[in-house]
């Protein structure tokens, strides 16, 4: 079942090729990128050392963490090699000015 909760409004956003952390109201961390015009939600703890990924940047179709630079493909969280990790990827929607996320 659905539980999509408001991240943050389209303003707010992050732009293109830019990466952002925000917190749910239910305490949940995601990192929400922009890329190609299109939003994208992650978990936003990489699984190598909890890097914060929304304090990451965008290059080629992932998000790279700022602490070791481990990218994660911004459609289905998989790492690039030769890692071999991935993170939870969140369906993102917008309606009217905000950005939902499905946490379920």
């Amino acid at each position: 079942m659905s539980q999509w909760v408001r991240l943050c409004s389209i303003g707010e956003a992050p732009e293109e090729g830019k990466a952002m952390q925000v917190t749910t109201p239910e305490g949940v961390d995601v990192c929400l990128a922009r890329h190609g015009g299109d939003l994208h939600a992650l978990d936003n703890w990489c699984p190598h050392r909890r890097g914060p990924l929304g304090e990451g940047w965008v290059e080629g179709g992932a998000v790279v963490c700022p602490w070791h630079a481990w990218a994660f493909d911004l459609k289905t969280g998989v790492a690039h090699p030769p890692e071999r990790a991935k993170v939870d990827v969140f369906p993102v929607k917008t309606e009217g000015e905000d950005v939902l996320v499905d946490l379920a």
